[in-house]
């Protein structure tokens, strides 16, 4: 694993880059890069990301897995600032940085996104003809269906606090003042973006090192419009979607819409697993095995561009 940036706007974004070890997808023109990020207001150091890029090293793949803008080692501000189109625009950045690096094939570039990155993923790949796949991993395809799982978990009182915490941060912009934090994750009845009974606990312990649990209020005023879904039935690459069915922050529903809009070259796994499960455990391999066998198919010298498969465990 070597340490490299990019340049993203006028910042410079931290990666990781995992070099592949084995010849098995190796080409005339090199082999296959994977883009990842993590989700959110996550950084490259959560649990399982690193697993994830190592396996795919392993497997013959090149990976670059990197923070963005305003988190932990990259530079950028404000600091913590959740913007789904700023996020966009460093996967973006991370794909042309991929596609220069040595040995790696240009044309056969996979986005890789879990939780709000495998929302990204898709509209990223739906805009950019060259990319070679997609795996979107526990995605949030749908603001609208995310808010009203957040409303599930902590009451419409929870919508409220977030609304009125946004507006005081979107505040501060005009005025020029710091921003207006608040937890990334909390209980019901705190001030946090993600309420929900045991959040707290349950994203500490797969928390990296360089994670804080603060972001810009403002996020909260965007959500709803953060809508991936709406671009699924661009994609022209294979995509494959990865939901678990007892996922309380990203419900399946929409996961599964957005695999049906996007036709033949959609797959779906679903498993029995909630949002958090697919970072460690058996949960993690499971995952990982799904995204090595469709790479496979999809991407090796040697693939058959079949029709799509959907699993069901």
């Amino acid at each position: 694993m070597d340490e490299i940036s990019f340049i993203s706007g006028h910042d410079r974004c931290a990666a990781w880059h995992f070099r592949a070890t084995g010849a098995a997808f190796a080409g005339a023109r090199g082999v296959p890069c994977v883009v990842m990020a993590p989700g959110f207001a996550g950084t490259r150091d959560i649990a399982g990301l690193a697993e994830y890029a190592e396996g795919f090293a392993a497997a013959g793949l090149d990976a670059v897995l990197f923070d963005y803008r305003g988190f932990a080692a990259s530079s950028g501000s404000p600091r913590q600032l959740v913007s789904a189109s700023r996020q966009r625009q460093d996967y973006r950045a991370a794909t042309a940085a991929a596609r220069r690096l040595p040995g790696v094939d240009p044309d056969r570039i996979v986005l890789w996104g879990i939780s709000y990155s495998g929302g990204h993923v898709v509209r990223v790949g739906a805009a950019d003809g060259r990319v070679a796949a997609v795996v979107a991993l526990t995605p949030a395809i749908d603001g609208v269906a995310v808010l009203a799982q957040l409303v599930r978990n902590a009451g419409g009182g929870q919508l409220v606090r977030a609304a009125g915490h946004g507006l005081r941060d979107a505040l501060t912009v005009l005025t020029r003042r710091r921003p207006h934090l608040v937890p990334m994750v909390g209980e019901p009845g705190s001030t946090a973006m993600v309420a929900k009974l045991g959040a707290a606990q349950a994203y500490a312990a797969v928390a990296g090192p360089s994670w804080r649990n603060e972001v810009c209020a403002r996020t909260a005023l965007e959500l709803a419009f953060n809508r991936p879904i709406r671009f699924a039935s661009r994609v022209s690459c294979p995509l494959l979607v990865q939901v678990g069915t007892n996922d309380s922050l990203t419900p399946p529903a929409a996961a599964r819409r957005a695999v049906a809009e996007a036709g033949a070259g959609a797959e779906l796994c679903e498993y029995p697993i909630d949002h958090l499960d697919v970072h460690a455990g058996p949960a993690l391999q499971r995952a990982l095995a799904d995204q090595l066998d469709f790479l496979r198919r999809r991407l090796s010298p040697t693939a058959s561009r079949g029709p799509a498969i959907t699993t069901t465990d």
